[in-house]
C-alpha cells in the first residue's frame, strides 16, 4: 500500500514543502486510521489576534518547566476545529523559535559527519554533554523525513558512536533522517533510559515536530546490544510518539519494557540464538512468547518479528532492521489503548496516546485501558504486582513474571477526544471501572487544544474536547463544580461542566444551583 502525504506548510522555520509525495509502505493494512502527517496551517483570523498572543504567552511561560494548564476558555463547534488547531499550532511553533534553548544543528547529509551537541540538565545529571550526528540520507520531494534514532554499545563511547555513524549511513533505508547520539557518560548501570535521556529524546521530538522535517508518523527508534536494553524500554515508554521500534541483541525482562505498550506499533527484536550474556536469548523468547500471545488476543494489533537467529552470539546481521521499520507509519487516535504506565529511573509519563494522569493513584505501575465502541468509551485502572516465577540461576536476573491486578479506586485522568475517536456531535457515554460515569454532550474548547499541545507537543494531538474521569466508586464528573452566578430565589438555573451558567440547556449533563446532578437528552 502507498501513504500520501499531502500539501502542507512550515510553520516554524519559513522552509516550505508544498510538494506531494508518496511513500511506499509495504506494512500490513490496520484497521485503524494511519494517516500520513497533517501539520497545520497558519491560522490569521482578526477575532482570534488577542487569544492566540495569549496562548503563545502561555507556551512560552510553560516551556521552561513543561508545566502549567491553560485556563482560557473558547467553545468550539465543528466547523471551528481546523482553524483553531491552525493557531495552537502556530503558537507552539512561535513559541519554540522564541524559546532560549540549544537547538538542533542545521540539515546536513548524513555522510558530511556533522556534529552538534546538547548540555544536559545539570538536576538531571551533572556534567552530561550529549553529542549527536544528525543529517539525512537521500533527498524527498517535500523535504520531509521518516526519522530514525540510533542508540549505540557500551563499549568505548568514541568508538561505538563513530562505529554507529558507519552503519547508519550504510543501511538500506534512504531517504531517511537520522540522529545519532553518543552516550554523554559511562559507569556501572549507566544507561540510554535513564532521566537526563529521556530529557534529551523529548527534546529532539518537540523540536524535529517544530521544525517541520520530520513526518511525526515516521518516528524509529533502534539500536544495539546497550542501545537494544535501551530501544526495547523506550519503545514501551514512548510507544505514542513511534511508527515502529527494533532493538537489536539486547532482551530486557518484561518488567523493564510492558509489551502491552506496544499495541499500536510494529516491535522488532533480532538476537543471537546463542547469546547468552545477560539472558538476553531467554529473555527475547519470553517477549515473542508475550507479543505473540498478545497478537493473538487482539487480532490486528501487535505486529512484531521478533527471532533468534539461529547459530549466532551477540553480533549478528544489522542491516535487516531498519528497512523493516520503515514499511510502518504510526497509527493514528486508536480507539483502543492498553497502558501500563511504570516508572522509568523514577520518572513516568503524565500521558500517553489521548490519556493524561491528572491524579497519580501512587503505590507502583498502574495498567489503564480505554476502549472506544461508537461513543461509549470505556475506562478501567488496575494496579499491577509482579512476582518473579523464573531466575537464571547464574546472573540472578529474573525472567518470567506473574502479574497481579487490582482496581484502583483513587486518582483521576483526562480523556482527550476527537473526531476520529467519537462523533462530538452527538453525546458520550463513559463508564470508569465498569459502572456509568457519565452521558450527555461534550463542550468542544479552544482550552483542550492548547493543553493537549502543551502535553503531547505532537501536531497530531491537539484534542478539542476532553473528560476528566475519577476513579473513585460513586464518583460523578458534576463534583466540585464552582457556580459562575448565583440563581435568583426560585428561578431554575442549570450549569454546564466548567461551572459556566446555560440559560437554553440542551442535551447533556448539567448541575443545578442546588448542586443536583442533572441529565437532560
Amino acid at each position: 500500500m502507498n501513504i500520501v502525504i499531502p500539501k502542507a506548510k512550515a510553520l516554524c522555520l519559513g522552509a516550505a514543502f508544498v510538494a506531494t509525495t508518496a511513500l511506499p509502505v509495504g506494512a500490513v493494512s490496520r484497521p485503524e486510521k494511519a494517516a500520513a502527517a497533517t501539520v497545520p496551517t497558519v491560522a490569521t483570523t482578526e477575532k482570534t489576534a488577542d487569544e492566540a498572543s495569549d496562548i503563545t504567552n502561555f507556551f512560552s511561560a510553560y516551556l521552561p518547566n513543561m508545566s502549567g494548564t491553560y485556563e482560557g476558555s473558547r467553545p468550539l463547534s465543528e466547523a471551528d476545529f481546523d482553524a483553531a488547531r491552525n493557531e495552537v499550532w502556530t503558537a507552539w511553533c512561535e513559541a519554540n523559535n522564541a524559546f532560549d534553548e540549544e537547538k538542533l544543528i542545521p540539515l546536513v547529509p548524513l555522510a558530511q559527519k556533522k556534529s552538534g551537541a546538547w548540555n544536559l540538565p545539570s538536576n538531571l545529571e551533572p556534567n552530561a554533554v550529549m553529542n549527536y550526528w544528525f543529517g539525512y540520507k537521500g533527498r524527498t520531494a517535500n523535504n520531509v523525513y521518516p526519522l530514525f534514532v540510533y542508540l549505540h554499545g557500551s563499549g568505548n563511547r568514541d568508538s561505538e558512536w563513530n562505529g554507529g555513524h558507519t552503519l547508519c549511513t550504510n543501511f538500506n533505508d534512504s531517504p531517511s533522517l537520522y540522529f545519532i547520539p553518543q552516550i554523554p557518560n559511562t559507569g556501572a548501570y549507566y544507561r540510554w533510559w535513564q532521566k537526563s535521556k529521556q530529557y534529551a529524546w523529548e527534546k529532539l521530538l518537540r523540536q524535529v515536530f517544530v521544525a517541520g522535517y520530520v513526518d511525526p508518523n515516521r518516528v524509529y527508534f533502534f539500536g544495539i546490544s546497550e542501545g537494544g536494553y535501551g530501544s526495547q524500554r523506550l519503545a514501551s515508554f514512548y510507544a505514542d510518539y513511534l511508527a515502529a521500534a527494533g532493538p537489536m541483541a539486547g532482551g530486557e525482562p518484561l518488567i523493564n519494557a510492558p509489551a502491552e505498550n506496544c499495541r499500536h506499533i510494529a516491535f522488532s527484536l533480532r538476537t543471537g540464538a546463542n547469546d547468552n550474556g545477560f539472558c538476553r536469548n531467554q529473555l527475547t523468547t519470553v517477549t515473542k512468547e508475550a507479543f505473540d500471545s498478545l497478537q493473538a488476543l487482539y487480532p490486528g494489533d501487535y505486529e512484531h518479528n521478533v527471532e533468534l537467529i539461529p547459530g549466532q552470539g551477540h553480533g549478528i546481521d544489522y542491516s535487516p532492521t531498519t528497512p523493516w521499520l520503515k514499511r510502518y507509519t504510526r497509527r493514528l487516535h486508536p480507539k483502543h489503548v492498553n497502558w501500563e504506565n511504570y516508572a522509568m529511573d523514577g520518572i513516568q509519563r503524565k500521558g500517553f496516546y489521548n490519556l493524561v494522569v491528572t491524579d497519580d493513584p501512587g503505590s507502583g505501575p498502574i495498567y489503564y485501558c480505554m476502549d472506544i465502541e461508537d461513543n461509549h468509551i470505556s475506562i478501567t485502572a488496575s494496579r499491577v504486582r509482579y512476582y518473579a516465577i523464573q531466575t537464571d540461576a547464574s546472573t540472578g536476573i529474573a525472567i518470567r513474571y506473574r502479574r497481579a491486578y487490582t482496581t484502583v479506586r483513587n486518582g483521576k485522568m483526562l480523556v482527550y477526544l476527537n473526531n476520529d475517536m467519537v462523533d462530538l456531535s452527538q453525546p458520550v457515554t463513559v463508564t470508569v471501572n465498569g459502572d456509568e460515569y457519565f452521558k450527555g454532550m461534550l463542550q468542544p474548547d479552544v482550552k483542550h487544544m492548547v493543553n493537549s499541545c502543551a502535553t503531547f507537543f505532537d501536531p497530531e494531538r491537539i484534542y478539542p474536547a476532553a473528560i476528566e474521569v475519577n476513579f473513585r466508586k460513586g464518583a460523578t464528573p458534576v463534583e466540585n463544580v464552582e457556580l459562575s452566578d448565583a440563581a435568583t430565589s426560585g428561578t431554575p438555573a442549570f450549569y454546564d461542566l466548567g461551572g459556566r451558567r446555560v440559560t437554553k440547556p440542551g442535551s447533556g449533563i448539567y448541575v443545578t444551583s442546588t448542586g443536583e446532578k442533572v441529565y437532560r437528552q
